[in-house]
């Protein structure tokens, strides 16, 4: 982007206005060859494979809400990438996770935390939980051509109501449609196994300490019945990446904290394979 057409040393009078809060708007604008959903595609070879990343959950518990990845990508039937990371930060209060092409994910990530900072900066206030949804929405509708040439991007968001006190989970299909999840969530190629685990492990209030396990339990669910979901690697210490979303704000669990769940997982399933089951009522 040429900041300075007329080499004067100054930014054109477009990066002083306040016109819009949105970054998008403002990059449409001034740049519209920049954003992803606007650049012309060539046309794929026979055989070609996009490294795709698979499986993220989120989960509503006590004090807010968690977000877990495994760390797998794949291209086909091959494993482009071991120690991938599918969840990040969106700001203070939220954090998003990608499944699907995973380069364009990464792309729209950035900028979908560029889009609330930018916000939060002209604004003087950031968006609430449901704002940021919705702008997340248009992102991903934005893709939507990408998605129908098999380049498709589906998030998982996540966050901390302040106003109402809670952790709060939405999900997202290709065309940008929103739902907002109770409890549960799960997306990616491994989302059905790890969402049917998790499903007979959750209750409303679950401590930090249940919800991260019940997490890794459905992720190596996940990874035990789908090729394209990596489980916990002990060899390589490759674990899967959990997030916390609180009042106090977004933390990413240490690899240490979470090999510490991974390794007792992998114990208990020695003894039981399929895993725990739920209790009878």
């Amino acid at each position: 982007m040429n900041t300075d057409p007329r080499g004067t040393g100054s930014l054109p009078p477009a990066f002083m206005a306040t016109e819009t809060s949105s970054f998008l708007d403002f990059l449409a604008a001034q740049a519209p060859d920049l954003l992803p959903a606007r650049r012309s595609l060539p046309v794929a070879h026979d055989g070609f494979e996009a490294p795709h990343g698979t499986t993220i959950v989120a989960a509503a518990y006590a004090d807010g809400v968690l977000v877990a990845g495994d760390r797998r990508v794949t291209m086909g039937n091959v494993i482009a990438h071991r120690d991938y990371d599918k969840v990040f930060p969106a700001d203070e209060h939220s954090a998003i996770a990608i499944a699907g092409t995973a380069g364009l994910a990464v792309e729209l990530i950035k900028l979908f935390q560029l889009e609330l900072e930018h916000h939060e900066k002209i604004e003087g206030t950031a968006l609430s939980l449901v704002g940021k949804a919705n702008r997340l929405t248009t992102m991903v509708r934005g893709n939507l051509a990408m998605a129908m040439q098999g380049l498709a991007v589906v998030p998982l968001f996540a966050g901390y109501d302040l106003g109402k006190g809670v952790g709060r989970i939405f999900s997202y299909d290709v065309t940008g449609g929103r739902t907002e999840e109770r409890g549960i969530a799960a997306t990616g190629s491994g989302s059905v196994y790890a969402r049917g685990s998790l499903k007979k492990l959750y209750h409303e209030g679950m401590s930090e300490q249940d919800i991260v396990l019940a997490a890794v339990q459905a992720l190596y669910d996940a990874a035990d019945d789908d090729s394209a979901t990596g489980g916990p690697d002990l060899t390589r210490r490759l674990f899967p990446r959990v997030a916390l979303v609180t009042e106090e704000g977004y933390r990413q669990l240490s690899q240490d904290e979470v090999a510490e769940v991974a390794r007792s997982v992998v114990d208990q399933r020695l003894e039981s394979p399929d895993g725990p089951r739920a209790p009878l009522l």
